[in-house]
This record gives structure tokens, C-alpha cells and sequence, in this order.
């Protein structure tokens, strides 16, 4: 770390790195003093790792989370859910060992252990932004590595896609139960769930100015897919957003407390196997079984990819013939 201090009139830097010597310059704002000590930081952390070998036996790949944690997930949309993950990451045995003696097997192992507690997709989703690090700290960090220990681990298959749909008497039962509960929020977010196929965070992210009262309509400028959509709300919907924002106006959940209040609703509810997507899944399906189209369905969904949709519009095509026949 670079350090700044007041010398008389002046702000004094000096930085200081093992095995490299001190960088000093005086400035008459600390501003330009805290400027240049940034730069010359990040300069000689390149010299150092271009000159000194050692540099990968003196880090450790938790220097290295630390490091990616703070610069590079902190500035994404979902940066409290990767960061989470990368601070359970920094708990186990493997964040101590050095750059210079992790390989491929290490991150198998990991791999191997994780899968015995969570699923194959939860495994995927903890390696990709670790790979990602191990890219960032030879292209942009200068860290001589020779490859990335990543790179040729297995990934486990990813779970089979979900198709839980509400069974007959679900939905009344969610709402009789979010109805008792002290967290109001849950009944009008669980009707635009399935009234919409908002995702959990697209709804926590209702502001009012996003709705458009007069023609019942509601912008969703924050997606998963980066691309904003504005969808046309059932009478239903309409009220339960009005509810939402109303309640939104005294205190807004976050998104752990918005889960687990879900999860309490749906014990309360006597419901097993049930996720809260799963509702987006029913919405969906609800619209292919109303007669709208792929491309229909795909506007107010947001799914950027057909195929995607395709999970959804197959299996209910066929419950569908099945129930004319």
C-alpha cells in the first residue's frame, strides 16, 4: 500500500514492496498525491512480478481471491452473490496454497468435495469466477503463470432443467400462507411471480417510477440478460404491484430475508420441492397453455434464447393434447 502523509506543505508517497526499492514524490495536492501512488502501485507490482520469481511462491491463491474479490466482483450486478461465495472459497484448506504449487489435481479435489455437499450446477457457478482469476492475474496483473489450473478441470454436468409446475391446490395454499405471514411483501410478490415470470430479483428492484399506471404496463430495466422489457399487467398484477410498492415505501427486503421468508411460507403451506423460479416456470407455461407465441412468450419472459423457451413450450404442448383428446 502506498502511504501518503503531510510534510509541511506538501504530500509526501512512498511506496514500498519487498525486494524492489522505495518510490517517493512530493505533491502540493493530496489528491495528485493519491493518484500517482496508485499508478506507481500498479507499475511496480508489474516490474516486481516480471523481475522476481518468488512472487508466486510468496502468494497465495487467497491473495489472489482478495485481490479479484475486491477489484473485479465488487463492480458486478450481482456482486454480493459471488463475493459470498468467494469468502466461503477463502475459509478452506486450498486458499492457503501458493500460485507456485497449485495445480489442476487440487481444484479436482475441490471439485470432488464440493459435489458430496451441494449440486453439479452450484460447483460450476463457485469455478467460473475463480478461472476468470487466474486470467485476470496473467493478462491484466502480470502474474507469471504458465497456465491456469482451470483450465482443464472437469466440470460435473449441470442438474437436469426444472419442470415443477404448481400442482392443483398449490397456489391457494402459498396464498393462504403468505397471508399469515408478518412479511406482507410475500403475497403480491408471489402473484406477480406467476402473473409475470419476474425473476425473485427483478422484483425486489420495483420502483414506482417503473409503472406505468395508465396503461398498466411495467418496465424491468435491470435483467439478467441486460436487455430492459416492459410488460403488459393482468388486472391481477397490476393491483399486487401497487400493493408491492406501497409496502416497498416502509421497508424492502432484502434478498436473503426475502428467501427465507419463502421458504417459512412454503413450510407454512405444507408445499415440498418447490422453488420460488419454479413460479416463473408456471408463468411461462401459463402463457404457451393462453395461446401466445414463442416470440410472445420470449418478450415477456426476457429469455434472449429460443431454446430455452423451448423446455417450457414442449411439455406443456403436450399436457395440452393430452387434455383435448
Amino acid at each position: 500500500m502506498a502511504t501518503i502523509r503531510k510534510r509541511g506543505s506538501k504530500w509526501q508517497v512512498q511506496i514500498r514492496r519487498r525486494h524492489a526499492p522505495v518510490l517517493s514524490r512530493s505533491f502540493n495536492r493530496k489528491s495528485d498525491a493519491e493518484s500517482w501512488g496508485r499508478e506507481m502501485e500498479v507499475d511496480a507490482d508489474r516490474r516486481l512480478l516480471k523481475h522476481d520469481p518468488r512472487i508466486l511462491d510468496n502468494t497465495s491463491i487467497r491473495d489472489l481471491v482478495v485481490r479479484y474479490r475486491n477489484t473485479i466482483s465488487a463492480k458486478k450486478r450481482d456482486a454480493k452473490i459471488e463475493i459470498d461465495r468467494l469468502d466461503r472459497f477463502l475459509r478452506l484448506p486450498i486458499a492457503k496454497i501458493s500460485l507456485s504449487a497449485i495445480d489442476a489435481a487440487d481444484f479436482a479435489e475441490y471439485r470432488d468435495a464440493r459435489l458430496c455437499k451441494v449440486s453439479a450446477s452450484t460447483v460450476n457457478r463457485e469455478l467460473a469466477p475463480l478461472q476468470h482469476m487466474f486470467e485476470v492475474a496473467a493478462e491484466e496483473w502480470g502474474f507469471p503463470l504458465s497456465s491456469n489450473p482451470l483450465k482443464n478441470v472437469r466440470r460435473p454436468r449441470n442438474n437436469p432443467a426444472r419442470d415443477r409446475r404448481l400442482r392443483p391446490g398449490e397456489e391457494e395454499k402459498l396464498l393462504i400462507a403468505a397471508s399469515r405471514s408478518r412479511a406482507s411483501y410475500m403475497t403480491p410478490a408471489i402473484i406477480i411471480a406467476i402473473e409475470t415470470s419476474m425473476r425473485r430479483g427483478e422484483i425486489l428492484n420495483i420502483e414506482r417510477n417503473h409503472l406505468c399506471k395508465q396503461f398498466k404496463r411495467l418496465k424491468v430495466p435491470l435483467t439478467k440478460t441486460h436487455r430492459p422489457r416492459t410488460l403488459p399487467l393482468t388486472e391481477r398484477a397490476f393491483a399486487a404491484v401497487l400493493t408491492l410498492l406501497d409496502l416497498y415505501e416502509s421497508s424492502r427486503p432484502s434478498r436473503n430475508a426475502f428467501r427465507l421468508c419463502w421458504e417459512r411460507t412454503r413450510t407454512r403451506a405444507g408445499i415440498k420441492d418447490l422453488k420460488f423460479h419454479d413460479l416463473r416456470h408456471e408463468a411461462v407455461s401459463r402463457f404457451f397453455e393462453s395461446g401466445m407465441s414463442m416470440p410472445e412468450v420470449a418478450a415477456m419472459s426476457g429469455h434472449a434464447d429460443f431454446r430455452m423457451l423451448a423446455r417450457y413450450a414442449h411439455p406443456t404442448m403436450q399436457r395440452l393434447d393430452s387434455t383435448t383428446c
